[in-house]
């Protein structure tokens, strides 16, 4: 296989007529990293991963590739291939030639085609299939094939457009650990566009959160996950609440804040002029039940909703200001003390489980 390729974007810009589609964005993705571009639909993550692949025309800014500046080069001579989320396999081609098509269409000759398409299919645990037409195949077989089909042309970036949306919940886990794991195994970056946290989460080195066009954050699902760059982001991705207020003052390494409905909150992070809107977000699973022994970790609100999860419980608490805040307990705390919908119960987590967000760079 080549050698993976750095994939630099330089302040790039796709604008549809008065609509912009992704607006001025940089990023650089590691060579041999796997990233995830994650957003909502119309986001712009799929008009990011084509511009890549040169299925889409930039409308501002450069694509570099490795050393090479890419931004107006045919897909064909860019050195990535793109696996599509229809597959787009040849219904009337067996395998090996769906899979050898792009070599045919450069002119290599069949023997040495047919023998590096064989190979591949090998490396999909598909060889046993080469005769088969795609029809014969289940949804993730036919994956696997189309998989295979990009790769044949040994690009140094392979971009993946929601490769696993049409597989059933039990296969798409499964070829989540089999995408990570040929990753590895070839060590090319992959560029993989996706709507679902769980996948980017459990598949990315780098996970890049995206809205409106604009990138909110990008850094490794940890930090994503603990320490959310700002409210969007803390909301898209799950697990935590989010209060917003208006700042009364910084000290000791927090900032106290008034939500509308009185209540005052405190919460780590770099001190914020008086009088400053803030958001601060709080881990659905690190609230407990139980009175604050410090204010602004906490507060009474009315029970609305339970979920019954197995280990854990949800519970979605309504307070003064706060609409909807939703607490993950263990089983076993909750029914040490259980709650029913309309009681009081107090709240209250730590001072390092709330934290203020910052706001997405201009």
């Amino acid at each position: 296989m080549s050698k993976a390729a750095e994939i630099d974007i330089a302040s790039v810009s796709k604008i549809y007529g008065k609509t912009t589609a992704v607006d001025a964005i940089s990023l650089k993705i590691p060579a041999g990293s796997y990233c995830c571009l994650l957003g909502p639909s119309g986001c712009g993550k799929t008009s990011t991963l084509r511009m890549i692949a040169g299925h889409e025309s930039v409308s501002v800014g450069d694509i570099v590739l490795g050393k090479n500046v890419v931004t107006h080069l045919p897909p064909a001579k860019r050195g990535t291939a793109m696996m599509f989320q229809s597959y787009a396999l040849f219904p009337h081609l067996d395998l090996v030639d769906n899979v050898a098509f792009s070599l045919k269409m450069a002119g290599v000759d069949k023997d040495t085609r047919r023998a590096r398409a064989l190979d591949l299919l090998k490396l999909m645990q598909m060889d046993a299939y080469a005769s088969r037409k795609p029809a014969q195949l289940s949804g993730g077989q036919q994956q696997r094939v189309a998989l295979a089909r990009a790769l044949i042309t040994d690009p140094e970036a392979l971009l993946l457009d929601e490769p696993l949306s049409a597989l059933d919940p039990f296969l798409k886990i499964r070829m989540r650990a089999e995408l990570k794991k040929l990753q590895k195994q070839l060590g090319i970056t992959f560029v993989h566009v996706t709507h679902s946290q769980e996948e980017a989460m459990a598949l990315a080195d780098i996970i890049v959160v995206m809205s409106d066009g604009r990138i909110e954050q990008a850094a490794s699902p940890r930090e994503v996950f603990e320490r959310p760059a700002t409210a969007f982001v803390a909301r898209f991705m799950g697990d935590h609440n989010v209060i917003s207020g208006k700042v009364v003052n910084s000290a000791d390494g927090l900032v106290t804040f008034e939500i509308v409905g009185g209540g005052t909150f405190s919460a780590a992070g770099e001190p914020r002029p008086p009088g400053a809107n803030v958001d601060a977000a709080v881990r659905t699973d690190h609230v407990r039940i139980g009175e604050s022994p410090i204010k602004g970790l906490g507060f009474t609100g009315i029970v609305s909703n339970l979920e019954y999860r197995g280990g854990t419980i949800k519970l979605t608490i309504e307070g003064a200001g706060i609409a909807e805040f939703t607490a993950i307990i263990t089983d076993k705390a909750f029914y040490a003390a259980p709650v029913a919908v309309g009681d009081a119960v107090p709240l209250h987590w730590d001072s390092e489980d709330a934290i203020v967000l910052g706001t997405p760079d201009p």
